[in-house]
């Protein structure tokens, strides 16, 4: 079964990006997440995580889709 809540490490290990790449997503606000526990751990709700995969595909497709040909090579 799927966890509902992923720990930063595990979001930053999915998006192949550092632990403090990935804070700093949650921390600009673009990348939803929520603070639990005492200490404030950050979580990353899994469908969450997976909107925001594919609304960079989305953004990817638009900014290649509008690139000029001669930027492509």
């Amino acid at each position: 079964m799927t966890p509902r809540f992923l720990e930063l490490a595990d979001v930053a290990e999915e998006l192949s990006i550092s632990v403090r790449q990935a804070y700093t997503l949650v921390r600009s606000g673009e990348l939803p997440a929520i603070q639990v526990g005492g200490r404030g751990q950050w979580r990353v709700e899994t469908s969450v995580l997976e909107d925001y995969i594919q609304q960079k595909y989305a953004e990817t497709r638009e900014m290649v889709r509008n690139r000029p040909a001669a930027e492509a090579d």
